[in-house]
């Protein structure tokens, strides 16, 4: 199975201990989930899924036929091409860049295009450059007079719109995307801008004298360059920065990369979850299922770095675990001797149960630096997302959960797939 493969170039995480460490890290992640928590009210992937279907109801072939709706296990809804490395049908395969928060791809915009490299966002939907690398315009290159804002919470941009031809890799080109050039952009520091892969809702009133823009994945889609307007996710947890150990897949799914079989969710009908990437789970700690977290809405992000709970599930797994507050990072800490008697997290999602072991609650003990943390201690990876269940929006599985499963983000069926992976149980950090 051959895959189509652009490496992208590493830069240096914006959170280390001389930009704030972990407290700068948890300040980003909560008022993101805040900015999140507000919601777009009725966006989401739920309206465009009752849009495609509408339009595919009352659309006739000739001689007056009505043309049938696919079907799948949640009605309309049906699990994407499977498959990795090729242009169609199964997708085609992007190498993605690791930092140690987050992950970046490395993306061609113009012809002779300029790289940039962007942050992958799966809780946004506008693509944008000119955070740090200049927009560098050329035969393709088209001012559309607009202008273009986006608040991300934790950060905010502002400038013109253009559409340009956007390059993902040789078999993963774009016309005419609508790419925002950055006049101002305020908490992106080490990064060029970020490509947004949420659901197209999110994009209005970002643009002026627009209703929505197109994500990347909507284009692929009705350009014909893929067959799914699907995205397959595999992030692997490391102990380096810097390494080119993820793997996006567009139009498909990289069956190279899970393990089992990927089970889907239709997204939640809990707003403002529903807005995003929002599913239904529930979280128990250990073998007698210590309840964390009832079952409720919450979402699955690649912009967030930590596994943020609800407050009065973030306490329940604090006095599961024992943890203390670290003064220094405001992280969880725990001793050698808690973390032998660390149990696992249980996740149920959709009746299916995804163990999230001991190792994957924990920091990248090599990695503690990025922290601003201590040589050798243990920190855990689950923090307060800073309001109490019941608000719509409990949970954010970030960076550090999607490091152990595979996920698929799939437009058209309005649904979220979960795989476990090689690296579910692995003992890397």
């Amino acid at each position: 199975m051959s895959h189509v493969v652009i490496r992208s170039v590493p830069f240096a995480t914006r959170f280390r201990a001389a930009a704030g460490g972990a407290q700068e890290l948890i300040r980003r992640d909560r008022e993101r989930a805040q900015k999140l928590l507000a919601g777009l009210s009725p966006h989401g992937p739920l309206p465009y899924q009752e849009y495609r279907r509408h339009r595919r109801h009352h659309h006739h072939r000739k001689g007056g036929a009505a043309e049938a709706p696919s079907t799948g296990p949640y009605g309309d809804a049906a699990p994407p091409a499977t498959g990795g490395g090729s242009s169609t049908g199964a997708g085609s395969s992007i190498d993605v860049t690791d930092t140690g928060v987050t992950y970046i791809m490395s993306v061609g915009v113009g012809s002779p295009a300029t790289q940039y490299n962007l942050l992958i966002d799966t809780g946004s939907s506008n693509t944008w450059v000119g955070a740090n690398t200049p927009y560098n315009p050329t035969s393709t290159s088209q001012d559309t007079g607009n202008t273009i804002n986006v608040s991300y919470g934790s950060g905010t941009m502002t400038g013109e719109e253009y559409t340009d031809l956007v390059t993902l890799n040789p078999s993963l080109t774009i016309q005419n995307q609508s790419i925002g050039v950055a006049s101002s952009a305020q908490g992106f520091t080490d990064v060029d801008g970020i490509i947004g892969v949420g659901p197209v809702d999110l994009t209005q009133n970002t643009v002026s004298n627009t209703t929505e823009v197109p994500t990347v994945t909507d284009n692929l889609y009705s350009q014909g360059t893929i067959t799914s307007d699907s995205l397959g996710i595999s992030y692997e947890p490391s102990s380096a920065t810097g390494v080119a150990n993820g793997e996006l897949t567009f139009g498909g799914v990289d069956n190279t990369k899970y393990t089992g079989e990927i089970s889907f969710v239709p997204i939640t009908t809990t707003s403002p979850a529903s807005n995003y990437w929002g599913i239904n789970q529930s979280v128990t700690y250990g073998t007698d299922g210590t309840t964390i977290l009832d079952t409720t809405a919450g979402i699955v992000d690649t912009g967030t770095t930590l596994l943020l709970l609800a407050t009065d599930a973030f306490q329940a797994y604090q006095q599961a675990t024992g943890g203390t507050q670290d003064q220094t990072t405001g992280l969880l800490t725990i001793t050698e001797e808690q973390y032998n008697n660390l149990q696992s997290l249980y996740f149920n999602i959709g009746g299916t149960t995804y163990e999230f072991t001991a190792n994957a609650q924990i920091w990248p003990r090599a990695l503690n630096s990025v922290l601003g943390g201590e040589e050798g201690q243990i920190y855990l990876i689950a923090s307060d997302l800073g309001s109490m269940s019941g608000s719509g929006l409990d949970f954010i599985n970030g960076f550090g959960w999607l490091q152990r499963y595979y996920t698929v983000f799939d437009t058209g069926n309005a649904q979220v797939g979960v795989a476990t992976t090689e690296y579910t149980d692995a003992d890397t950090n």
